[in-house]
């Protein structure tokens, strides 16, 4: 019903400022012809395009500033839509103090005097459909006082909400008339975006991003993860811990503060490549905007990343593609590439390796060549993916976000210390995690992750070594003696329970050893 109030509404904005005006000045006698000359100067007039540019926003905010950055960037969907939010964010004035306080008391049920001793009901941030106060707890909780009060504005998000359902409807009424957009399964993308864009007005999924951030990195030195106050999470309400920062790009505050921006620089590159190819839980729309670093004195030039809410994550197949092509693609293996993506599925099983190799070396060793301050790391990366698409492949969109997340921390690091070397950042950052994935913690790590599946097999497995048997003798039965094979079982029974005795044994006798020359 919103949805169908929402088209009627925009078809009642078309014809209350346009249409019935333009049909009342058009000429008694020859209104086709005029308005047939109309259409023809509006669309060659400079002036009319921008005003109708202008228009569109108050219709649509959302959907105008979606397509807008959906043109100038195809590949990265996804990340053009939080950007529309961003670019809107101007369009909707915060709540008033007095407001602000009916809505908090609303939201956690309780007098706001009994749960915090001091509150700002003056927003310090406000965004299209959601605000931020700053507060003091009456009564410390995880050992936190100072916290941030993130406050959901809900009409403006029953706005987005709409305006989500208007751009499903759209997407199937074009599909009805487009091969292409049939093609492109406008549709199924569209329903995808409406899920993305809920889930970052979600507090309570944002709190758990923050605490699944937590434990990835904890007791890491270059982040800081704000604790999230669970008792005070609500649908329309997420607290916090309050950290004091600066913006990333404020160089001037950081130097003031004496913050080793070198080092700041270094480690923005490392913790977003481990966010996306070690953890594989990632910012989806990383930019400047969100990367602040800490200024209180026990966590001083420690990086704080902000908005939770856009997060996305990369499967295992996805993260080792990338992880493992990276290395190859920094050691100019194009040979291995080329058969990762054949098995991966990203290109045709009929592409040739060669072809693809020489389309991958095509594309890369402009970067090789280049000086070594020059080099881009997240733009030779770009061709790892990029590749794909000359022979008719696809990669993950995720990949595609986690790429460009990274693009976006290498631009911050050189935009903070110019001569920072983060070509050979990111080599490392990931060759290292490659080598955790061929070691004995890759090993022990996809151990850990088998054990259970075999805690469900193992008390299956004697009735699969019976059932395996019964095969074999059913398909072999004049040549398998089963007496024989049976007396051959309990014999290398006995022997490997020998075996295991000696080892108590002798580990035994070692411990007893050891004890005595200890003594």
């Amino acid at each position: 019903m919103r949805t169908l109030f929402r088209r009627l509404l925009l078809l009642f904005c078309i014809l209350r400022y346009g249409a019935r005006l333009l049909w009342l000045a058009a000429p008694q006698d020859h209104k086709l012809h005029w308005f047939a000359t109309l259409v023809k100067n509006m669309h060659e007039s400079e002036g009319t395009r921008a005003s109708l540019h202008r228009a569109l926003p108050r219709l649509g905010p959302l959907a105008s500033a979606f397509a807008e950055s959906l043109g100038e960037h195809p590949e990265l969907a996804m990340h053009t839509l939080h950007d529309a939010i961003d670019a809107v964010s101007h369009l909707e004035a915060p709540l008033t103090p007095e407001q602000s306080g009916q809505v908090l008391q609303a939201a956690f049920g309780r007098p706001l005097a009994e749960l915090f001793a001091e509150i700002d009901l003056v927003p310090v941030q406000s965004g299209f459909a959601e605000q931020i106060h700053a507060a003091r707890l009456a009564m410390p909780e995880s050992g936190h006082t100072d916290v941030t009060i993130k406050l959901l504005r809900m009409q403006q998000v029953q706005q987005i909400g709409d305006e989500a359902a208007l751009l499903r409807w759209a997407a199937r009424l074009i599909e009805k008339f487009s091969p292409a957009a049939r093609r492109l399964r406008m549709h199924a993308l569209a329903e995808s975006f409406t899920a993305d864009i809920l889930r970052r007005f979600d507090p309570r999924a944002e709190a758990a991003n923050l605490s699944q951030s937590g434990r990835h990195f904890e007791r890491d030195t270059r982040l800081v993860v704000p604790d999230v106050i669970w008792d005070l999470v609500t649908p329309s309400t997420l607290v916090t811990q309050r950290v004091d920062t600066l913006a990333a790009t404020d160089i001037d505050g950081l130097h003031a503060h004496r913050v080793n921006v070198a080092r700041l620089a270094a480690h923005i590159v490392e913790v977003i490549a481990q966010q996306a190819f070690e953890h594989g839980f990632f910012h989806a729309a990383l930019d400047a905007r969100r990367v602040r670093v800490s200024i209180e004195p026990a966590t001083l030039g420690r990086l704080v990343l902000a908005d939770f809410s856009i997060m996305s994550s990369l499967s295992a197949p996805e993260r080792e593609f990338f992880v493992h092509g990276a290395t190859a693609l920094f050691a100019q293996d194009y040979g291995r590439i080329a058969d990762m993506h054949r098995e991966a599925g990203h290109v045709p099983q009929s592409t040739r390796t060669e072809v693809l190799e020489a389309e991958l070396r095509r594309r890369s060793e402009a970067h090789f060549a280049a000086d070594t301050h020059e080099r881009s790391a997240s733009g030779l990366l770009q061709h790892l993916l990029g590749a794909a698409h000359a022979f008719d492949g696809d990669v993950s969109p995720r990949l595609a976000a986690a790429q460009h997340s990274l693009a976006q921390a290498e631009s911050l690091a050189r935009m903070l210390h110019p001569s920072v070397d983060t070509w050979l950042i990111a080599k490392e950052t990931l060759g290292e995690i490659a080598r955790k994935d061929l070691d004995h913690r890759g090993w022990i790590k996809h151990l850990s992750q088998e054990l259970p599946h075999l805690a469900h097999i193992a008390p299956r497995l004697p009735q699969l070594v019976m059932r395996a048997l019964q095969q074999h003798h059913d398909r072999h039965r004049p040549q398998f003696d089963t007496a024989a094979w049976a007396h051959e079982l309990e014999r290398e029974y006995r022997r490997t329970r020998v075996l295991l005795w000696a080892c108590v044994v002798c580990g035994g006798l070692l411990g007893v050893g050891a004890m005595c020359l200890v003594h």
